[in-house]
């Protein structure tokens, strides 16, 4: 409206009249349009608890690693300590391979012990198979024996039978001891009658009862024989 006198007046007036208004201020909490939170006049929203605690974290990390690299420098590391790993000084790696050397040295000599008493036992093995196989034919080589004495394998295709027997088993070192007028020798022979004998100075064998048979040096069985001794 317009008005009349000194604008100081007027301007006075409205700001007294404004003053005397009364002044409302909405202390609520939780806005009734939106529904948010409200915060404090001034005040600044707070921060994401998971944003936050991971910039805290990312801080304190910072930190802890700047003050270790700061220990870090500050530490004095000896000479002989300062070798790299995997390095060692030269009395250290000289006795090392002195060491492994004689390690080796020592599992070689086992592993050539092993080696020569498994080919003994190999060895003894596949011999005592044999003296097994020939010990269960002496039987049958007593009966070839005793028919060739009555003239029953004079001739005729068990006689041939009886000979490759014979000749099959001496390549497995089957040799006879059926010798006459040799000088006895109780670890061959087996002395079933002693006769006194004529000019003879020690104990003979003068009749073979039984042939003895050996393979090698083994004795598989003594002949039985008669001995003739001084008179």
């Amino acid at each position: 409206m317009p008005h009349h006198g000194n604008e100081e007046e007027h301007t006075s007036t409205d700001q007294s009249r404004h003053n005397d208004e009364p002044v409302i201020r909405d202390n609520r909490k939780v806005d009734p349009v939106t529904g948010q939170a409200r915060h404090p006049e001034g005040g600044h929203s707070a921060p994401d608890a998971g944003t936050g605690s991971a910039s805290a974290s990312q801080d304190a990390d910072g930190d802890a690693l700047a003050q270790a690299e700061e220990i870090l420098n500050r530490v004095e590391v000896p000479a002989e300590e300062s070798v790299a790993q995997g390095a060692a000084p030269a009395g250290s790696a000289s006795a090392e391979a002195a060491e492994l050397r004689n390690d080796l040295l020592r599992l070689q000599a086992e592993y050539v012990n092993y080696r020569k008493r498994v080919e003994r036992d190999r060895a003894v093995a596949g011999e005592m198979a044999v003296i097994g196989v020939l010990n269960s034919l002496l039987p049958v080589l007593d009966d070839v024996d005793a028919a060739r004495q009555h003239g029953d394998l004079a001739d005729g295709p068990f006689a041939a039978i009886a000979n490759k027997l014979e000749n099959a088993l001496k390549t497995y070192g089957l040799t006879r001891i059926d010798e006459t007028g040799v000088e006895f020798d109780p670890t061959i022979h087996e002395a079933l009658i002693q006769q006194p004998g004529e000019d003879i100075e020690v104990d003979t064998v003068s009749q073979v009862l039984r042939s003895g048979y050996k393979s090698g040096d083994r004795v598989l069985r003594a002949a039985q024989v008669i001995v003739a001794v001084p008179a």
